[in-house]
């Protein structure tokens, strides 16, 4: 790790004004992927600056929403007994996160920033187009068993690894940001990117913006939902496939549903079609499976990765199954 300069800043405006004028400054907060990263020399700033001393930790539950701090720590947001009987959905899928250690440090701005866990990516001596662009893809040809079946591209097949961001993405959540141009909102959906030409480039934030908040509209996903994490043990590891979904039911009939995959895509990946293929339909097994399939339309393996077009699928009939039995 070389040497870097630590500042401390005392307001969001500070903040984003003191990264600006330092071309590979980072913000830190609480630094649990970012401090990996410079430890193997992925990442080298010569300045961070230290936001832990910004307003922004607050859970505020306002009129139609509730308003989440970029800077709550992801065990906070797990454990607000708000959190977990507005928005179980999201409570779930962060206590299935990381460890406990790492989620009473981690942020909720940090864990949508945080990188994905490529093996190729962490290694300076493979190729990654993530880490130095057109050096190639050690992954496609390579070692992929952790790797995406959606949304790929010959430049990148790396996932996204985040837990949290999976049910952000399914509870239509928004996100707040400040930078050198003023606040902006930008849908959550449309937060993190598909790699494409450019997978360098992880998510929609301009140059220097900070994350200040994230909102999630009231919903009615307050009984029957779920966050299926399949991985190779049972703490502290990424999913293989992971799903998260909610359910809007009455009558044993779906009202609305909402679903998302993690561990499939370079972006939590929202499964719209099934999602109104559910609507109005009287709850079986058989339409689980349809909704399942309907889900894995397009999806691409890479050799190591072939099992997860089995897993998939029966991973979301699962996870249906669980949610509506409650």
């Amino acid at each position: 790790m070389k040497n870097f300069q630590i500042i401390k800043a005392l307001s969001p405006s500070s903040a984003v004004t003191s990264v600006s004028k330092e071309p590979s400054a980072k913000f830190i907060a609480g630094g649990t992927n970012l401090v990996d990263l410079m430890k193997k020399n992925v990442v080298a700033p010569d300045k961070l600056v230290d936001i832990n001393g910004l307003d922004f930790k607050k859970i505020e539950f306002l009129k139609g929403k509730v308003s989440i701090g970029a800077l709550a720590k992801n065990s906070q947001v797990a454990e607000d007994p708000s959190i977990k009987e507005k928005h179980p959905l999201l409570a779930l899928a962060l206590a299935a996160g990381a460890s406990q250690q790492i989620r009473h440090m981690a942020t909720v701005g940090g864990n949508m920033l945080q990188k994905t866990r490529c093996s190729y990516f962490y290694n300076t001596d493979m190729p990654c187009n993530k880490r130095v662009p057109k050096s190639g893809c050690g992954a496609i040809g390579g070692s992929n068993r952790m790797h995406a079946i959606f949304g790929a591209s010959e430049s990148c097949i790396a996932v996204h690894p985040s837990d949290m961001c999976v049910a952000l993405t399914a509870l239509d959540a928004t996100v707040l940001v400040e930078g050198p141009k003023g606040k902006r909102q930008i849908k959550f959906i449309d937060f993190h990117r598909l790699p494409g030409n450019t997978p360098e480039k992880d998510n929609t934030l301009l140059d220097k913006e900070l994350i200040t908040s994230v909102e999630i509209p009231d919903n009615n996903f307050t009984k029957n939902v779920h966050y299926l994490k399949v991985r190779d043990r049972s703490s502290y590891a990424f999913a293989l496939v992971s799903v998260a979904v909610a359910l809007d039911i009455q009558n044993n009939t779906i009202v609305s549903a909402r679903l998302a995959m993690g561990g499939v895509a370079h972006k939590p990946w929202r499964l719209t079609e099934s999602e109104e293929f559910l609507k109005g339909k009287i709850i079986s097994e058989t339409i689980f499976k349809q909704a399942a399939d309907l889900a894995m339309k397009g999806a691409k393996s890479y050799g190591d990765n072939d099992f997860k077009l089995t897993l998939g699928p029966n991973a979301i009939v699962e996870a249906l199954t669980i949610a509506s039995s409650k």
